[in-house]
């Protein structure tokens, strides 16, 4: 355990690698490497289509299906009305989606809005012949250049997504762009344990265990060791509540699950 002190970066290190730093020096990180800027984009893209039809089942594998738990909770605390429009951004293979379209009646509208295409296509099966398939619609773009207009959803949500947005502030001040006065916006994200004993199991997990079953199941170590890369970089919770208000979000909280592994983050525009 001599690198737990290299792995979770402090303060000074995660400030380092966001997106002012990016925007100033033309370089990016992807995972624990420093990238141009405009190379990001290309390595995330072609890291995802890799995993693609690997996607859900690697990540129930993973987590032992806990986040199908987490996923079910920040969609309820969203408090979605019927006949919501909600914006899912880096939707994926659409599994928010699923239990937002739920939620919002046969009224309600949900946009899986992802720049990878392999990972929508992976998960429309999801979604296919079932009474919720009017609900959703999907939508290729950028998540740092929102292709809808100020004020078109009353919600906007990300799950595990944002860590691999190039400039991740500018996503979410898309999110905060697109959603009417009063909209909600959920951010579901992995963080830093809390218990210290429980850390140093979950990082042997992470950096040991999960790279060798990407490589055996998915076919990727790289995917699987970039995972955990970019979960030590992101910023802790209340860091991201600074950020969030920066952007002009109000009544920001987050709620903390599994001793810290994921946190739920709520804001309001």
């Amino acid at each position: 355990m001599h690198r737990q002190k290299e792995i979770w970066l402090d303060d000074e290190s995660r400030k380092a690698q966001l997106d002012q730093s990016a925007n100033g020096t033309q370089r990016a990180f992807f995972g624990f490497q420093r990238v141009p800027v405009e190379e990001k984009a290309a390595r995330v893209l072609d890291h995802f289509n890799t995993i693609a039809k690997h996607y859900d089942f690697m990540n129930t594998l993973l987590s032992f299906g806990i986040h199908h738990i987490w996923k079910r909770l920040a969609v309820r605390m969203m408090e979605l009305a019927p006949g919501s429009r909600v914006l899912d951004v880096c939707g994926g293979t659409g599994d928010l989606s699923i239990l937002a379209a739920k939620n919002i009646g046969p009224e309600g509208r949900v946009t899986i809005y992802d720049i990878n295409r392999a990972m929508m296509l992976a998960g429309l099966h999801k979604v296919a012949k079932k009474e919720i398939e009017p609900r959703i619609r999907y939508v290729q773009g950028d998540a740092e250049s929102i292709s809808f207009s100020d004020g078109d959803f009353d919600a906007a949500m990300v799950g595990f997504g944002i860590r691999n947005v190039t400039n991740m502030k500018k996503g979410f001040s898309e999110m905060h762009r697109v959603l009417r006065p009063g909209g909600k916006m959920m951010c579901l994200e992995f963080s830093k344990p809390t218990f210290t004993p429980f850390r140093w199991l979950y990082d042997i997990y992470s950096f040991y265990v999960m790279p060798f079953l990407g490589e055996m199941i998915a076919g990727s170590r790289t995917a699987y060791t970039h995972l955990p890369e970019t979960i030590r970089m992101w910023p802790m919770p209340d860091e991201l509540t600074q950020i969030l208000k920066s952007i002009g979000f109000s009544d920001v909280s987050h709620r903390k699950l599994t001793n810290g592994v994921a946190v739920i983050h709520l804001a309001v525009k």
